[in-house]
C-alpha cells in the first residue's frame, strides 16, 4: 500500500500492510509497482478538497493527474503483465450542475472546479494506456463517502466534521445557506461495490451512490439528534467550486455490477456517531 498519510492513519489499517509512505509524484513509486507486481490497483491517491483545488489549481493537477500518470507509468514497465486499474472519480462533481437529476452515466460531464477536472482528466487517460499496453480497467464515480474512520480534520467530509464538533461541543459552520444536496453513501456500501467491480470485465463507468440528496441542513438536524446537540447552526459564505445540487441515478450498477446500496442514511449516521462517540469518551 502506497500513502503519504496527509490524511490516513496508519491506526486504521491491520497490522499486516506493507505500507510505503510515500508521495504519488514520487518517481520510487515507480520501483514499488516493479516489486510488488500487483494483479489489481485500487486508485484512491488524490487532493480531495474541491476548495483547496480553487486555491491551488496547480496543486491539484500536481497531484491528481501527474501523480496518476506516475502510477501508471510504473505498471506500464511491466511488460509482462498488466495489473487491472480502477479509479475512484468523483461522482459528485464531473457532472457539474445538470439541469435533470438523478445524473447518470449518459450525463455530459462539466466540472466545475479544478478537482472535477482533474478526475475527469484521469478518466480519459485510462483508454490510452489500454491502447499502451493493454491496461484493463474500470472507473468508479462515488457520491459522497461518509462513515467511521471519516477524516473530520479536514475541509471534506460533512458527516465526520458535524459529528466531532457536536460530541467535542466545538463551533463549525454550515457553508452557504445549507440547502445544497449531495448523494451520501455509507463506506460499507462502498466496499461492498468495489469488489463487485474487481471481479468484473465491466469498465463502467459506475455512480456508486444512493440516488438521494440530502442538504447540510437535513444532516445537522439527524446529527444533532443523535449527538443530543441543542445549539442553533451557524452559517457562513458559501465556497468557491462547490456543486449547489447533485444526486446519481445508480441503474448501471445495478444492472451490471448487481449492486445496490444497503445501508439507510439514517442507519448509517447512527453507525458513525456511535464509532466517533466510542474514541471520544
Amino acid at each position: 500500500m502506497i500513502d503519504d498519510l496527509s490524511s490516513g492513519k496508519p491506526d486504521n489499517l491491520p497490522a499486516v500492510t506493507d505500507l510505503r509512505k510515500m508521495d504519488l509524484r514520487d518517481p520510487a513509486v515507480r520501483d514499488v509497482v516493479a516489486e510488488i507486481r500487483p494483479d489489481v490497483v485500487l486508485h484512491l491517491a488524490a487532493q480531495m478538497s474541491v476548495s483547496v483545488s480553487a486555491r491551488e489549481p496547480l496543486l491539484d493537477a500536481d497531484v491528481n493527474v501527474v501523480g496518476t500518470l506516475n502510477l501508471l507509468e510504473g505498471i506500464r514497465a511491466i511488460s509482462d503483465k498488466t495489473a487491472k486499474f480502477v479509479h475512484f472519480s468523483s461522482g459528485g462533481t464531473v457532472y457539474g450542475e445538470p439541469k435533470d437529476l438523478p445524473a447518470s452515466e449518459l450525463t455530459p460531464v462539466r466540472p466545475l472546479s479544478p478537482y472535477a477536472a482533474s478526475k475527469l482528466a484521469v478518466e480519459t487517460y485510462l483508454p490510452i494506456y489500454e491502447r499502451f499496453c493493454g491496461l484493463e480497467h474500470s472507473v468508479i464515480r462515488l457520491g459522497n463517502v461518509y462513515g467511521p474512520r471519516q477524516d473530520p480534520h479536514g475541509e471534506a467530509g460533512v458527516v465526520a466534521i458535524f459529528t466531532m464538533a457536536m460530541l467535542g461541543g466545538k463551533p463549525f459552520k454550515i457553508f452557504g445557506d445549507g440547502n445544497d444536496e449531495r448523494d451520501y453513501v455509507y463506506v460499507g456500501d462502498v466496499v461492498d461495490a468495489v469488489m463487485k467491480v474487481v471481479g468484473s470485465s465491466q469498465q463502467g463507468p459506475f455512480n456508486i451512490a444512493t440516488g438521494i440528496g440530502t442538504s447540510p441542513n437535513q444532516i445537522f438536524e439527524k446529527i444533532a439528534r443523535l449527538c443530543e446537540h441543542d445549539e442553533s447552526a451557524v452559517y457562513g459564505p458559501p465556497r468557491p467550486g462547490d456543486v449547489d445540487r447533485i444526486f446519481l441515478d445508480i441503474t448501471k450498477a445495478k444492472r451490471e455490477l448487481d449492486w445496490a446500496p444497503e445501508v439507510s442514511f439514517e442507519d448509517g449516521l447512527k453507525l458513525t456517531v456511535d464509532w466517533f462517540r466510542s474514541r471520544t469518551g
